[in-house]
């Protein structure tokens, strides 16, 4: 059980280190990771501290070493040895190719698009469920599409047999069936992994536990390292359950637990401990540090977002000041949408940043959809903006949509471009697509509109675009709260052209995405509480800790899933080293509330008062005044 900041990785290498020191031969040590980078880490750590290169380990992802070992039997499962892997892309384009023989519409209304059905069906394999399961617990409103689905996935299935080729999800079933039901596969195997060693083990799901469970049969010899309060990932299908059974699962298990933090500072820690305290599900640890004391964790509540989106902007230039380069500061939330006030802030102030794992708020295409028809508005000579929003219509591709704005250019209204004549030039399926596009334009040509942003963006989202998203995005439910942040967001303009202008002048800033190449030093870090997991940095600002948002509004009457909220407020806390930062927005706005009172989050009410210190702020007019009294 190794805690946040413990050296879970050291253990891993030194154990393979240890056991090839001991003579044991590479062929019989199974090192499974959940990345490949995660892999060669440890092997070139294995190769440091041996001086030598181990060859014939096995090593690697559960993916990876599904299909080393698949290669073997291929013929028992009535494939060639030489199957092709299908990647994403391919797997997604086989899931079309199956809807066209099926002959099934999917123009239909609300019928899901083939990436939402693609990640319906894997979801399902890896997590042992029936689609209509599935479809229950994340896509309820596809629930009338189960029969269809299923015959899909057995299209599906039966294609790739024909093909001879194989999925990353087969790579997994495949292996767990070889062992469950060919003898002689399952003999060579748990006869020749001796020491199996699994890293990150509170991320596996099913398939994943079922197929360690078949390997240790014969040694009975696993180490798995791995925190029960880091398990944050339900959503790809992880099942905590797996860590938290492993004592029922193999009944003659050690557990040690890795309570030392070589991150943290000792009140940064007191915090994590007793926040994670109060799940009921879970090995309890204590975390202790090596560090020496410092200061305690700051909590500061602020006026609204715009306050707090001050506060970080302000405290991460005196950081700088102190001598904390922005790469060592980190801004994390628990979800996409609560980013946006603090970008903005950052542009304004010209303090550059990444977005860890993703694009930044405005740059989602979800975000540059709606925008795309309040671009018209304000500029109907924006030919990118027309062929953006009229390529969301149905039957509508780049050609037909160039075609419509050539013709806007010659009528050069857009009142002329609504009338019901235009357009006629449209194959018969175009017009139906262009037609929904006018149905949406129409009422946005209101002159009051045009003082009113957050207004405009409510009436595009709620034209049809809301059930856009969740026909054709796998993750809807975290689109739409973005877009519903949108209307708010734009709720403090007075004006649609004010609104755009600094928009505009967030696509002019320098700020990039973690993917492009920079200066790590010279950027701040924002990033979901889900993709810091693993990493550290000196100053950690937790935004946006009020009921309702974190923990998420849906947590809170689900036992389980609130355990996972407040593993994730404990993954967040663990990021810091020496300060941290938590953020109340005492108030927010709220399109269909108005200006409502947010509650500390729970999070931050099961903390004892002793353990951080509150943080008054003085706030004037101007955000660039924000005025910090540490009380």
């Amino acid at each position: 059980m190794a805690g946040a900041g413990s050296g879970k990785t050291r253990t891993l290498v030194y154990r393979v280190a240890y056991l090839l020191s001991k003579g044991v031969p590479p062929k019989n040590i199974l090192l499974v990771t959940f990345t490949n980078k995660a892999a060669r880490t440890m092997q070139d750590r294995v190769e440091m501290l041996l001086k030598a290169k181990p060859r014939n380990l096995w090593s690697g992802t559960f993916h990876h070493i599904g299909n080393r070992s698949l290669r073997l039997y291929a013929k028992r499962l009535s494939y060639r040895a030489d199957y092709g892997i299908l990647d994403e892309e391919d797997a997604l384009d086989l899931i079309k190719v199956c809807i066209k023989n099926l002959k099934i519409r999917i123009g239909e209304e609300h019928f899901p698009k083939p990436k939402v059905i693609r990640r319906i069906i894997s979801y399902s394999i890896n997590c042992g469920k029936a689609i209509e399961e599935t479809l229950k617990e994340f896509y309820p409103y596809f629930l009338g599409f189960t029969q269809t689905i299923n015959r899909i996935k057995n299209e599906y299935e039966s294609k790739k047999q024909i093909s001879n080729v194989m999925d990353y999800d087969d790579l997994l079933t495949k292996w767990l069936w070889l062992l469950r039901n060919v003898p002689e596969a399952k003999e060579r195997f748990t006869e020749q992994f001796k020491y199996i060693l699994v890293d990150e083990y509170q991320d596996t799901n099913k398939l994943q536990a079922g197929i360690i469970k078949e390997l240790s049969t014969f040694h009975r010899n696993v180490l798995v390292v791995g925190d029960d309060a880091q398990a944050i990932y339900s959503f790809r299908g992880a099942d905590v359950s797996n860590i938290l059974n492993f004592p029922n699962d193999y009944p003659d298990v050690k557990i040690f637990k890795l309570e030392t933090n070589y991150r943290s500072t000792p009140e940064i820690l007191d915090l994590a401990n007793q926040s994670i305290a109060n799940n009921t599900n879970q090995f309890e640890k204590h975390l202790r540090t090596v560090k020496d004391s410092h200061t305690k964790p700051a909590l500061i509540e602020v006026t609204d977002l715009y306050s707090q989106s001050a506060f970080v902007a302000q405290r991460v230039l005196e950081l700088g000041e102190e001598g904390v380069p922005l790469n060592e500061v980190a801004v994390l939330f628990r979800a996409h949408y609560q980013s946006a006030e603090v970008e903005m802030e950052l542009i304004k102030r010209n303090i550059p940043y990444v977005v860890r794992g993703g694009v930044r708020f405005f740059e989602q295409a979800h975000i540059k959809d709606v925008l795309s028809f309040v671009k018209i508005l304000i500029n109907p000579l924006d030919e990118l903006a027309w062929i953006r929003a009229l390529t969301l219509a149905p039957g509508i591709g780049t050609s037909y949509a160039g075609k419509i704005f050539d013709e806007f250019a010659q009528a050069g209204s857009l009142e002329k471009v609504l009338n019901p004549k235009f357009g006629k030039f449209l194959p018969e399926r175009a017009q139906r697509g262009f037609n929904q596009f006018k149905k949406v334009m129409k009422p946005l040509l209101h002159k009051d509109l045009i003082k009113k942003p957050d207004e405009l963006v409510r009436k595009i989202v709620e034209s049809g675009y809301e059930d856009y998203v969740y026909t054709h995005f796998e993750n809807a439910k975290d689109r739409v709260e973005d877009l519903h942040e949108l209307i708010n967001f734009a709720h403090s303009y007075k004006s649609v052209r004010t609104l755009l202008h600094d928009i505009t002048l967030r696509e002019s800033f320098k700020g990039e995405t973690i993917k492009e190449k920079a200066k790590r030093d010279e950027y701040l870090v924002l990033s979901t509480i889900h993709q810091a997991k693993g990493l550290e940095w000196n100053s950690v600002f937790i935004v946006g800790l009020c009921e309702g948002q974190f923990p998420h509004s849906k947590s809170i009457e689900e036992p389980f899933q609130l355990e996972e909220e407040r593993r994730l407020f404990y993954v967040a806390s663990t990021r810091a080293k020496n300060d941290l930062y938590l953020i109340h927005p005492i108030t927010r706005f709220d399109y269909q509330m108005g200006t409502v009172i947010s509650r500390k989050s729970l999070f931050l009410q099961e903390l004892s008062q002793s353990l951080y210190q509150k943080w008054d702020i003085e706030e004037h007019a101007s955000s660039d005044e924000t005025v910090v009294d540490i009380g």
